[in-house]
């Protein structure tokens, strides 16, 4: 088969399972596993550059930082966003190295921290919803509004929490990087959607305490190197309309116009299948003729064959 380029969003089961302890050696062996997969990727033919989520790691590194303060300074949110890219990105490295060695592959794994510009005006900014870090009682939590400036929120009855805004990525600093090593290489980016950076009027960069969603963030990679297919991996092998009722029905093939149909119907949850089939939607709606796939990530190989998956098209 002729090349082709594929984006891969890894899912969280992609770094850590259910019940696994939260240590970086049970992260690495997860990531172990799913190199496995992503070898057989590159094995078959496929040019690739792998996204990934942070969403539990970069809380972790929250929580410490701000568990020590009394020793050492806390680290504002943008820079632990760019140290769980870099620990994640070490393990993928490491895991997708052996699992290609095996298959006698020789390509190179580099991780590249990324930056991803966001519009200081994005209406996420004015009602930031992402909860981060440790819960806090209502007098702690008003103390950190104080002092800090943070926004912080109740969460579901179990304390408050700091939430940042979610705001849509625009543009990928780093790109011309990631095509100069596009041919070569197989690169992890935009981890965790990228660490959220604003523009000033001087041309200079800022980091901001936000998350970038990273099925967006691999979207807005994937229309930027001209990929052939957007492939979102998670943990069922299908989307699915009337998830878990008597009348659930798996997707294979649709739309874009019977996608948005089941946005607008309500059938995907907000922190859940939603971004991914948003993402999915932007991706197909964008690139006439290209495919984008939601499928698990034991189903990677088969999906892009065609054999596997829910496949959106325009």
């Amino acid at each position: 088969m002729a090349f082709t380029k594929v984006v891969v969003a890894l899912g969280g089961n992609a770094l850590q399972e259910s019940g696994s302890p939260a240590t970086a050696e049970a992260q690495l062996e997860v990531v172990k596993k799913t190199s496995e997969f992503l070898a057989e990727l590159s094995c078959t033919g496929y040019e690739l550059a792998i996204v990934h989520g942070n969403g539990p790691q970069v809380g972790r590194i929250v929580l410490a930082s701000e568990a020590a303060a009394n020793v050492t300074p806390t680290m504002p949110f943008d820079v632990c966003g760019a140290m769980s890219q870099g620990y994640i990105g070490y393990h993928i490295q490491q895991g997708l190295r052996q699992a290609l060695a095996v298959r006698k592959r020789n390509i190179p794994v580099v991780s590249l921290v990324t930056q991803v510009v966001v519009d200081k005006n994005d209406k996420a900014f004015q009602n930031p919803t992402k909860p981060i870090g440790a819960f806090y009682n209502e007098d702690e939590a008003k103390k950190l509004q104080s002092e800090k400036g943070y926004v912080m929120k109740e969460d579901a009855g179990r304390g408050y929490r700091r939430v940042v805004a979610s705001p849509i990525p625009k543009r990928i600093v780093e790109l011309s990087a990631i095509k100069t090593l596009w041919d070569t290489t197989i690169v992890v980016t935009v981890g965790g959607g990228g660490i959220p950076v604003i523009e000033k009027e001087d041309g200079s960069l800022e980091g901001v305490a936000a998350v970038i969603d990273k099925d967006l963030a691999a979207e807005r990679l994937a229309e930027d190197v001209q990929a052939d297919a957007l492939l979102i991996l998670t943990e069922v092998e299908n989307v699915s309309i009337n998830y878990k009722k008597p009348d659930q029905q798996d997707l294979r093939n649709i739309t874009v116009a019977e996608a948005e149909k089941y946005i607008e119907e309500g059938h995907f949850a907000p922190g859940s299948m939603f971004p991914k089939i948003q993402a999915a939607v932007m991706f197909a709606k964008a690139n006439p003729g290209k495919r984008a796939i939601i499928t698990s990530l034991y189903k990677g190989v088969e999906a892009l064959q065609g054999n596997a998956g829910t496949v959106i098209t325009l």
